[in-house]
């Protein structure tokens, strides 16, 4: 005993049906899919339907991996971007880093060098002066017991400390 459909499927399935037959024309009298039919590639593949069959087949199937790749293009870029971003960050840091100790070192040697300079020119002028000082008071007194007045004032200087 075979089951007889109940009507309401039927009815069912000749709506879908008619629904179907509207789907197809509207995409028949398409500006664009009539002007695809009139070019030579489309009256081709009117001819050979197993060939435009074949050709729909590959292009639904191929969109699954096409869209694989193409994500994998976009996220290896981004990863790319991201790296570089990060790299040129760590360059900088460490860069600046390495110019922050070379500053404060050359701040450091600056700054023993200015002393250096500065008790160098003390040292130096006192000695000059402390030269000239010596060569001048003899030919100011030219008795020769301004030279021992100087240095016996010099040793009672040094007792009186």
């Amino acid at each position: 005993m075979a089951k007889e459909e109940p009507p309401s499927t039927s009815k069912d399935l000749q709506e879908l049906q008619r629904k179907l037959s509207l789907l197809i024309a509207s995409v028949q009298n398409n500006s664009k899919v009539v002007s695809f039919m009139k070019s030579p590639v489309g009256q081709y593949l009117d001819r050979h339907p197993f060939l435009t069959l074949t050709l729909l087949v590959f292009v639904a199937l191929s969109a699954v991996p096409v869209g694989f790749f193409l994500l994998l293009v976009v996220l290896t870029s981004l990863a790319a971007f991201v790296g570089v971003i990060l790299l040129e960050g760590l360059v900088i840091s460490v860069g600046g880093l390495a110019l922050l100790c070379v500053l404060c070192g050359l701040g450091f040697v600056s700054f023993i060098m200015s002393g250096t300079i500065m008790v160098s020119y003390m040292v130096i002028s006192s000695l000059i002066n402390y030269w000239f000082s010596l060569r001048l008071l003899p030919q100011h007194n030219s008795s020769g017991d301004c030279l021992l007045a100087v240095k016996s004032a010099h040793i009672e200087g040094l007792y009186q400390e």
